[in-house]
């Protein structure tokens, strides 16, 4: 596997951009009306003038970043003729491999797609600011450039161990010419919830949006080898953790604000060797429900989109999955293959829009790659 200096990428955009005073700003690319081809070669697009605050895609700093991720969309032949993004993203086996506790994106092979280039930005988080937690990676880090594209500011909160992935994250969303703060804690730590609810509005200036993503999971062949301290751990990641970051976040959400949970389908069908995971999840997706009832006369919206399997870190990092099992990850879904970060995160954008989803509260999204639990 090899990597790119993307620090290297931006400079040497920037300096492109500094030469070619003269040339338009390019409108994000749209996945109605292009063409497989257009895809991998969106210098062929027409370039149309934005929205306030929606972000250009072709700026050179973010096609450099989108150029960094390792894994190359397949060439013009292979694009031929076929229907963008649904047959083009990675299918398995992939290659084997596990990860520590926490895992890191720059270390997965291939890499999570994150960059969605063929998402068209409108500035609909125009002036926004929104707090992402687990934004160094994977879907929160998807979540975060999508935010950036369309207008928003945005705060990240990631395990210190996890700065690489989250510098990586800082540099896609200033990409987009919007700020990214990084703020590395332990979401298990109450006190730590607060202070990150309290340092997004001191630095950025207030908060719009609150996306509670960070999740924590580990396979057991039985409940027998759940231990209390493993159970303790992911009901602290990620209910507990959704809970402080709301009562927290209360006293400065407006009307128009959003709450967005991470749940999974796990929340709305279980899973046989995830009891704690499931659990949770399960938790999530009642709370965001009576959390939707309390706030809606706040004008505050709150829902929950629940993916099926995902291409993140989360996967080689869990520590009951074997790498070949890793390798196999989403081949079960009617696509056959995870979905890549870059297909979950457009959600988010619509909850989070007050012109989208003004009257949608209270509901999980289902994005599982299959036919609704319901």
């Amino acid at each position: 596997m090899f990597y790119i200096n993307v620090n290297d990428c931006i400079r040497k955009g920037t300096a492109m951009a500094k030469t070619n005073k003269t040339s338009n700003v390019g409108a994000d690319r749209s996945k109605t009306g292009s063409s497989a081809t257009d895809r991998l070669n969106p210098d062929a697009r027409s370039r149309k003038e934005q929205p306030p605050g929606a972000a250009s895609i072709a700026d050179p700093a973010s096609e450099a970043i989108r150029d960094a991720q390792t894994t190359p969309r397949p060439d013009k032949a292979q694009l031929q003729g076929q229907s963008p993004q649904v047959l083009n993203e990675p299918k398995p086996p992939f290659p084997q491999q596990h990860q520590g506790k926490f895992g890191l994106e720059s270390e997965m092979n291939p890499r999570p797609q994150y960059m969605a280039p063929l998402y068209k930005a409108a500035g609909k988080l125009a002036g926004k600011v929104a707090l992402i937690t687990g934004g160094d990676s994977g879907i929160g880090r998807a979540v975060a450039n999508l935010y950036g594209k369309e207008g928003a500011d945005v705060a990240i909160v990631f395990l210190p161990s996890e700065l690489s992935d989250a510098q990586e994250t800082k540099r896609a969303v200033e990409a987009s010419g919007r700020k990214c703060l990084l703020i590395p804690g332990d979401l298990t730590d109450a006190k730590f919830c607060t202070e990150a609810i309290e340092r997004t509005v001191r630095e950025l200036g207030k908060l719009d949006i609150l996306v509670s993503n960070a999740a924590y999971q580990n396979r057991t062949e039985s409940l027998a080898d759940l231990t209390e301290d493993e159970f303790d751990t992911t009901f602290k990641t990620n209910i507990y953790a959704y809970f402080w970051l709301c009562k927290a976040a209360l006293k400065y959400l407006k009307p128009g604000g959003a709450i967005i949970a991470t749940s999974s389908e796990t929340g709305l069908e279980g899973s046989k060797k995830l009891p704690a995971y499931s659990a949770t999840k399960g938790a999530i997706n009642a709370f965001t429900k009576v959390l939707a009832m309390e706030l809606a006369e706040n004008g505050i919206r709150v829902n929950a989109v629940a993916p099926g399997p995902v291409w993140t870190p989360l996967n080689p990092a869990d520590q009951g999955e074997s790498p070949r099992k890793v390798s196999e990850f989403g081949k079960d879904t009617m696509f056959k293959r995870p979905a890549q970060p870059e297909e979950i995160a457009p959600a988010y954008v619509f909850l989070a829009s007050d012109a989208d989803s003004s009257f949608i509260s209270g509901i999980v999204l289902e994005e599982m790659g299959k036919t609704t639990a319901g």
